[in-house]
């Protein structure tokens, strides 16, 4: 099981923060550090300084680190022309001497789009199709030749198709809970599953769907990672559990129903549940970016419970 940090930066961070908390993670031998792509801070929280964007905050990282991966759950495709996120992407992954891997999604969240001035499409998904086609294609475009795309709302006309990723293949992740749309796009394009904040016996269905959609576009189902998001709030009494969790403004008892809280023995078990179901990556949604202590226990405490 392959833990991964995973930050919400948009309810308030400055890059300082998240550069420490990566470089923190890298110390402590997690596989990678992720962060959100939002622009607007959401419930109660007053998201000051204010936002950060994804992708500068990832080339700046990718400078000041060294071996941890480095990626996004999940870059908003509302966001950025696929064109555009092709060569931003690259070159992040070059800076990092090949360690990105991106995360993309349709966008959902209307208000940031109003309050920075987005366009907020009606038809998100299709154009997340066309982006997927778009960045692949451009990256899998052999140096010397060229790329064009028509699609109904992307169109790229003798592209380049550069610059390269470092790496030959940049892993792509798609996620989320559709039953059918989703998986057959999973089946096309990832290279990871991602279902974020779901129960056990979600995470299996779904996790089955995209396993039968996988095959049934002709690849081998474990050609892809399969992977969850939960909320960690993990300590080592009961009292250090409460304090946490009163730090995010959330319950304890709905942590533990909902995420990944309690004691380390707790959340190991906890983990081998979504395990036994094909779970081999966690993402820890970490609220608190200026608690490195509980990174420090998760490492010392709960790494080596997992297989």
């Amino acid at each position: 099981m392959d833990l991964r940090v995973f930050t919400e930066p948009q309810q308030g961070a400055t890059y300082d923060t998240l550069l420490r908390v990566a470089k923190a993670a890298e110390d402590l031998h997690y596989g990678a550090f992720f962060r959100s792509d939002h622009y607007l801070h959401m419930g109660s929280a007053d998201g000051l300084p204010g936002p950060t964007d994804a992708w500068i905050t990832l080339a700046g990282i990718a400078r000041e680190t060294s071996t941890i991966r480095l990626g996004t759950l999940m870059t908003a495709g509302t966001f950025r022309l696929p064109g555009v996120l092709a060569i931003q992407v690259a070159q992040v992954d070059q800076m990092s001497g090949g360690r990105v891997e991106l995360g993309l999604g349709a966008g959902w969240y209307e208000a940031e789009h109003a309050a920075y001035g987005i366009p907020f499409p009606k038809e998100k998904f299709g154009r997340l199709e066309e982006q997927l086609a778009v960045v692949t294609g451009l990256w899998g475009t052999p140096v010397g030749e060229r790329f064009s795309f028509d699609g109904t709302y992307y169109q790229l006309k003798d592209s380049p198709a550069l610059p390269k990723p470092a790496q030959s293949k940049v892993p792509v992740l798609i996620g989320g809970h559709g039953a059918k749309r989703t998986p057959a796009l999973a089946a096309r394009y990832a290279d990871e599953f991602n279902i974020p904040f779901a129960s056990v016996a979600d995470s299996e269905q779904q996790f089955g769907r995209v396993r039968a959609a996988v095959q049934q576009a002709g690849r081998k189902a474990d050609e892809l990672v399969y992977s969850n998001a939960l909320v960690a709030c993990v300590g080592r009494t009961d009292s250090e559990v409460k304090r946490r969790a009163d730090a995010i403004g959330r319950d304890v008892d709905e942590l533990k129903a909902n995420g990944l809280a309690g004691s380390p023995a707790e959340v190991v078990e906890r983990i081998a549940q979504y395990q036994a179901v094909g779970s081999r990556r966690m993402y820890l949604q970490i609220l608190d970016l200026d608690d490195l202590d509980q990174l420090e226990l998760i490492a010392a405490e709960v790494m080596p419970g997992l297989d």
